[in-house]
């Protein structure tokens, strides 16, 4: 169903997006619940930029993104923005669809580190398994899912450029290795596996989750949706204000048994905020009520903050691509890591986004490497600028601030790293001019200026309600992904991370959602 004739619902999910999907149809397989899934944006199926992959980068601060700017920065780039998507599936109906198993030592971290008790690889390689259906899978790969919802393919190597950045990135020392096979690439390159299916149709969680049950009797899809505020009786959530425009009269909608926040890592902090759980001293001053003193809300915001450089092309470039950037690269910058500090994506197209304005020179018929800093230290705040739930949040990644310095020398090593890549013998027949930052930026301090100047972002915020130890005050979510403070209400987003994982994080931001489906069931 897509029309609101009801307003109670066993349960509710705010959020249609990678992992509210996922909780959603979970949720809605046991046909004695009612579960709602209420959605700011529009339905997708019938928007072919959306559910056609190759036209992705259309969407970057279209009408279907948020598109929200951040606040000055005193290290980085102020003019970035981050595209949080406006339309179901989230930003799975947004992205590249590059899809990656998140490495071991990052869900094991999650537990040993950080107190998520029962967030380990060991639990949740079988739900990543239970997601997917992989084009790998079979007797040589056991630990690849055949019957999921959600289809990986590899990437064909169709790109001459591509495969020849390939051959020269062994002669760099960084050789060919798979992707997604069950072990950690610290050192490696190739073409990704990418969530889309053969006709090209991107596997979004909508696709994959929404659309095959939308006859469901008990699942409700709510789009166009806004939420306002969340509702409580007493300690108790029981539901969530929304309206159907800006200006509308606000609708109540009730959960009988559990509401669950999945409006990602910028949107999921600001309405705990707007309902009163957040840190109080903020709370106050906007004149909200303080329902839970709740200081870890809004905080630890992580990224992939990234760079680019680029080349003029001296042949033409592929004119068709599964979605323009097929290519990883993983290396460290230091020995003895169990995890790459380094990864780049290979762009088949001209990404002057953030040097054009800079005055840097572009082209038509080119290609780039964008290295981004896996494990980042800066970490930022999500705020809220007003109570007024129409307003922006404050988005402040803080990007290059941590004290040691690390991010930057990342990516002034990552710049390194990819000239070094580009001036093997492979890519002679390619690589024309460096268009930037150019052969004038030899120094570090040099490159670190131009960093600061043009870098982007992954578009990869984590963290910001982060799950953690029941006594840890800073961790917004215990284990099961329960608030703290308040009964019935969970998050399930990119959000609970307590630290963003060293890969493309949207096939563990679906996992999330199986796991938070489980934890409710169970």
């Amino acid at each position: 169903m897509s029309e609101m004739n009801k307003s109670e619902f066993d349960y509710v999910v705010v959020g249609g997006g990678s992992a509210g999907a996922a909780v959603a149809a979970r949720l809605s397989e046991d046909p004695s619940v009612e579960v709602a899934l209420v959605e700011a944006g529009p339905d997708d199926r019938e928007l072919p930029e959306i559910l056609q992959l190759n036209r992705w980068m259309e969407l970057l601060e279209s009408g279907y993104d948020w598109d929200y700017p951040i606040e000055p920065q005193e290290n980085g780039n102020s003019f970035m923005r981050h595209a949080r998507a406006r339309v179901m599936g989230g930003c799975s109906s947004h992205n590249s669809c590059i899809a990656f198993w998140a490495p071991r030592e990052d869900l094991n971290e999650w537990e040993a580190k950080f107190g998520a008790t029962g967030w380990n690889a060991e639990t949740l390689y079988p739900l990543l398994k239970r997601l997917e259906t992989n084009e790998d899978a079979g007797p040589d790969a056991p630990h690849h899912g055949d019957s999921g919802p959600v289809h990986l393919m590899n990437v064909p190597a169709n790109d001459p450029c591509g495969v020849a950045l390939l051959d020269a990135a062994e002669q760099a020392g960084i050789p060919r290795a798979k992707f997604n096979n069950d072990e950690t690439v610290i050192n490696g390159a190739n073409f990704f596996q990418i969530n889309r299916k053969a006709d090209g149709t991107r596997s979004s969680s909508s696709v994959s989750y929404i659309h095959p049950i939308m006859e469901r009797d008990n699942f409700h899809l709510l789009t166009g949706l806004r939420a306002k505020e969340l509702l409580f009786d007493g300690e108790t959530c029981t539901g969530v204000s929304v309206v159907d425009n800006a200006f509308a009269r606000t609708h109540e909608l009730t959960a009988r048994r559990e509401v669950i926040v999945s409006a990602g890592a910028i949107d999921s902090p600001k309405l705990l905020m707007l309902s009163g759980i957040g840190p109080a001293q903020h709370l106050r001053e906007h004149g909200i009520e303080v329902r839970v003193d709740s200081p870890g809300v809004g905080e630890h915001l992580q990224d992939h903050p990234e760079g680019v450089i680029q080349w003029e092309a001296k042949q033409p470039m592929v004119e068709d691509s599964t979605q323009w950037w097929e290519i990883g690269i993983f290396t460290p910058t230091q020995d003895g890591l169990d995890r790459p500090d380094l990864m780049m994506h290979y762009g088949s197209v001209p990404f002057d986004m953030h040097t054009l304005r800079q005055g840097y020179p572009t082209t038509e018929n080119g290609f780039c490497l964008t290295p981004n800093v896996t494990h980042a230290k800066s970490r930022g705040t999500v705020r809220l600028r007003s109570r007024d739930f129409r307003d922006k949040p404050m988005v402040d990644p803080r990007y290059f601030t941590d004290p040691e310095g690390h991010d930057m020398r990342v990516m002034v090593a990552g710049i390194r790293k990819a000239r070094e890549i580009v001036a093997q013998e492979p890519m002679a027949a390619w690589a024309g001019e460096e268009l930037y930052p150019g052969h004038d930026a030899q120094t570090d301090e040099q490159i670190q200026e131009y960093i600061k100047r043009t870098h982007n972002t992954v578009y990869h915020p984590a963290g910001t309600v982060r799950m953690g130890a029941a006594d840890d005050a800073m961790s917004p979510l215990d284990p099961e992904l329960r608030v703290k403070g308040v009964k019935g209400l969970r998050v399930a987003d990119a959000s609970v991370m307590p630290e963003l994982v060293t890969v493309n994080p949207n096939i563990t931001t679906m996992m999330i959602g199986e796991r938070c489906a489980d934890l409710i069931r169970g």
